[in-house]
This record gives C-alpha cells, sequence and structure tokens, in this order.
C-alpha cells in the first residue's frame, strides 16, 4: 500500500507464559534421639547411633541442610511445588536413618502355597528358593549389604528380614517376592509365592 510491503507475522507458537507461584521460605526440622551422632557435610549425612553408621548422599537436592540447636533443619528457598515435595521426602529419608541405627528395622514374609510346598534356605549371602510349583529350578536372591536373615522359630513357613538400611532391607524382601512371581498362568487361581505380611521399625523391648 502506498509502496511499502506488508508483512503479516505470524503469532508466536506455544502456549503463553504462565507465573509459577514460588513459596519464599519452606523450613522443616527433625529431632536427633539421645545417643546419636549426626555430621552432615555438603548435604552428605552420616548417623552414628548404637546399631551402626549410615551415610547417605543428599547433594543432588537443591536445599539447605545444617543442624541448628541439636535439631537437623532442613530449608529451601524460592521453591515450586515439586522442589517443596523434596522437603518432605529428605526429612523422611533422614527419619529411616535415625530409627535404623536406634531400633533397625524387621520385615517378616510367609510362605503361600496349595500344593508344593515352598523350600527356603540360606547359603552364605544367598536366600536359596526351592520346590516353587514344583520346579526344579534353584531361585537364588543375594542378601544385600547389613540384612540379617531368620527363620521365624514359632510360625511355619516364615521369615525375618532385619538391618539398619530401610532400603537394602526392603530392596532383598522385594526381589525374594519377584523371584517367586508366577509366569504364564492365571494368577487368580496360582497365588502361590513369597509375600511381605508385616513391616516396620524393630519393636522396643
Amino acid at each position: 500500500v502506498d509502496g511499502k510491503i506488508q508483512v503479516d507475522t505470524p503469532p508466536c507458537p506455544g502456549p503463553p507464559h504462565v507465573a509459577t507461584m514460588k513459596t519464599v521460605l519452606a523450613s522443616r526440622t527433625i529431632d536427633i534421639p539421645e545417643g546419636v551422632e549426626v555430621k552432615i557435610v555438603h548435604r552428605c549425612v552420616t548417623v552414628k547411633g548404637p546399631r551402626g553408621e549410615l551415610y547417605r548422599d543428599l547433594s543432588h537436592v537443591d536445599m539447605d541442610l545444617r543442624i541448628v540447636d541439636g535439631k537437623i533443619q532442613v530449608d529451601i528457598w524460592f521453591a515450586n511445588r515439586q522442589q517443596l515435595a523434596c522437603v518432605r521426602t529428605v526429612c523422611s529419608h533422614i527419619d529411616n536413618m535415625l530409627v535404623g541405627v536406634t531400633r533397625g528395622f524387621l520385615y517378616k514374609m510367609r510362605f503361600v502355597y496349595s500344593h508344593f510346598p515352598i523350600n527356603v534356605t540360606v547359603n552364605g549371602d544367598n536366600v536359596e528358593i526351592r520346590n516353587f510349583l514344583g520346579e526344579k529350578r534353584v531361585r537364588k536372591v543375594k542378601l544385600l549389604d547389613g540384612v540379617s536373615y531368620v527363620r521365624s522359630a514359632d510360625v511355619k513357613d516364615q521369615i525375618e528380614l532385619t538391618g539398619n538400611d530401610i532400603a537394602n532391607v526392603s530392596l532383598t524382601c522385594a526381589q525374594i517376592q519377584q523371584s517367586t512371581n508366577v509366569r504364564k498362568k492365571d494368577l487368580r487361581k496360582f497365588l502361590d509365592g513369597i509375600y511381605v505380611s508385616e513391616k516396620g521399625a524393630i519393636p522396643e523391648e
């Protein structure tokens, strides 16, 4: 028009920018029990207690982690919703470490079978499962570091796994359960396996 070239610019692709609200400061504290020593260096937590020592690297989470007045304080500044969820997660990890070095964790597993009795033994660091559904194959699951195996004396077809690190104890139980997954059969009918029946901290005497 009038010797000028008119160019229609297309709209900017993508959704419009939406401002996300951030929390200025989110803070939580954890009490340190008596007889427990906690050391924090560069967000790497070391916990020493009557049952032993545990170490966890939390440096991948952007937050302030320090000891204030005998308590562990976790602070995170200007966090969105995803980062706020990390505060509770980190506190849960540290709390599990404190429980582990003072009381420890106990997981109980029961054998379930309809016809072929499941035979479970321990050989060194391996749990060996035989006669599952009448199979000749021997299933072997390695006990992770710090996990101990005990066959229950008062309850038939039950084993107990104990340890200080809840991650190692629960992961060992999960591997034992998954090793007895029934394949290529109707799971509503074939319920055989080894399942977790009870879990938690070792009860105080």
